[in-house]
């Protein structure tokens, strides 16, 4: 039930006969071949390519963002330190999505602006299939973008030059000089007013890969990669090094533009694993919000790189907005779950009881997250930490059948059919699973779905297939009447 097609077949999950068999069916049904099959192909698509955007504070990242995302989702504020939930958004351009990686926004004085911009820059672009460097036209390249240079350089990622605040001809010549850093063409834009974001947008998607590089999971036998995620003082380190079985993962207290090592090859369970641990980030009493933010922007270059996602929560402490906040970083880019709570051993009765009324709270939305109960500091419980990571891998990797899944769908509809809604009752005509990791699941239907129905047939999917410890991802198709159309 694991088999995969390629990465890149435009059937998504399918196989020829039975993508023809399904086309047949949607043919059938009424609907337009052409756009069932741009609805499989962009269902199946795999893990998006990454865009990370990078440049010194104020030179108008987050407004570019904003302009390439089409909303205004980043804050936009003339002085830095703005603090943001989200680092990474989806994007979609001339028909192609990517995610976008936003660095915007965090100055530390204490840092030195140089640190902290390498150290953001660093982050995004260890998580990035491409690059958009911003530069001020008006200020012109500064030491500090001479620092970025240095790293895009050794990065040998691909890198698209903005030179933003062009805000008319006049501007052109200010862009021109910004050949002198050796990125190439500077691409002249007004992030403000839209002015040249197009032309730049081009050739960013040109730099994207169509799919990025997925290095895991290719070799037979070989490591399957684990971010190991939380926020600061979690125990991550803790973990990670009790899982080694030594001191692996030393903390530097000074923050700058220097990383603990990230990637480790640990044997656990008989196997060995590619921890990417996010450790590191400590709260200090001078980086308050800045210590969150750019865990956060850590948080989300692990989540990239990695197939499943461990998530640590401190079991003594109430479940944080911050907590949850990570958790659906994880579940947003796709990635297998596991939950442990840390610190196990130091739970009381009462507390124990507070836990688990906070986790039907506040976690609701993961139930099938896969949950284990450690303790990084004694060993207790580590051994339920690789089974808990294989099943989510598993559910991660599940793929039905187009007839199963139909046969299934047929009993859902006879047995549960959706409301009638302003007198027509709309029914789900037949479906596919369009890919994996995770699980992509496309339905069409004679009308539109109600999200309390679609939360119905995902629970129904995990009572029937499993798919514990991994998110489902369910789009739905309405066919439209034929004489509509025509007009």
């Amino acid at each position: 039930m694991n088999d995969q097609i390629p990465t890149g077949d435009e059937h998504g999950a399918l196989g020829d006969a039975e993508y023809a068999e399904f086309m047949e069916l949607a043919a059938q049904e009424g609907f337009d071949l052409e756009e069932v099959e741009g609805d499989i192909a962009a269902a199946g698509h795999g893990p998006l390519p990454v865009l990370a955007v990078i440049g010194r504070p104020n030179v108008g990242k987050s407004t570019l963002v904003n302009r390439i995302i089409g909303r205004r989702e980043a804050v936009v504020e003339d002085k830095p330190g703005v603090t943001r939930d989200r680092v990474t958004y989806e994007a979609d351009w001339n028909g192609r999505r990517f995610k976008v990686v936003d660095t915007g926004g965090w100055e530390q004085d204490v840092l030195g602006i140089d640190a902290s911009v390498a150290m953001q820059a660093e982050f995004a672009i260890d998580a990035a299939d491409a690059v958009v460097f911003v530069v001020d036209a008006k200020v012109g390249a500064t030491d500090t973008d001479e620092a970025v240079v240095k790293l895009l350089r050794r990065s040998g990622k691909p890198v698209v030059l903005v030179a933003n605040k062009v805000d008319g001809p006049s501007g052109e010549a200010d862009a021109a000089m910004l050949w002198s850093l050796g990125l190439g063409e500077p691409h002249p834009v007004s992030a403000l007013h839209g002015r040249g974001t197009g032309d730049m947008l081009d050739a960013a998607l040109e730099a994207l890969p169509e799919a990025p590089a997925q290095t895991f999971g290719q070799t037979v036998g070989g490591p399957r990669r684990v971010a190991l995620i939380g926020r600061p003082n979690v125990g991550k380190s803790s973990l990670l090094n009790k899982v080694a079985g030594e001191e692996r993962v030393v903390v530097n207290e000074l923050a700058g533009t220097t990383r603990d090592p990230v990637d480790e090859l640990i044997q656990l369970g008989g196997k060995t694993w590619k921890f990417v641990d996010t450790a590191g980030i400590r709260r200090r009493v001078h980086l308050q919000e800045g210590a969150d933010y750019y865990a956060s922007l850590r948080t989300a270059a692990a989540v990239e790189k990695a197939e499943v996602a461990v998530v640590l929560i401190d079991a003594g402490e109430s479940i944080s907005v911050q907590d949850q906040r990570i958790i659906t970083m994880a579940v947003e880019a796709g990635r297998a779950l596991v939950i442990a709570y840390n610190k196990w051993d130091n739970l009381d009765e009462e507390r124990r009881f507070y836990l688990e009324r906070e986790i039907e709270r506040d976690l609701v939305q993961v139930p099938w997250a896969m949950r284990v109960n450690v303790s990084a500091r004694t060993g207790r419980h580590m051994e339920k930490l690789v089974p808990a990571i294989e099943t989510a891998l598993a559910g991660w990797e599940t793929r039905i059948p187009t007839g199963r899944l139909n046969a299934f769908l047929g009993e859902i509809v006879a047995s549960h059919p959706h409301p009638i809604r302003g007198g027509k009752q709309p029914r789900i005509l037949f479906g596919t699973q369009a890919g994996t990791k995770p699980p992509r699941f496309v339905l069409f239907a004679s009308g539109f779905l109600e999200a309390g129905y679609r939360r119905f047939i995902e629970r129904r999917l995990r009572e029937e297939f499993g798919f514990e410890g991994t998110p489902i991802h369910i789009s739905v198709r309405v066919r439209e009447k034929r004489n509509n159309k025509k007009k």
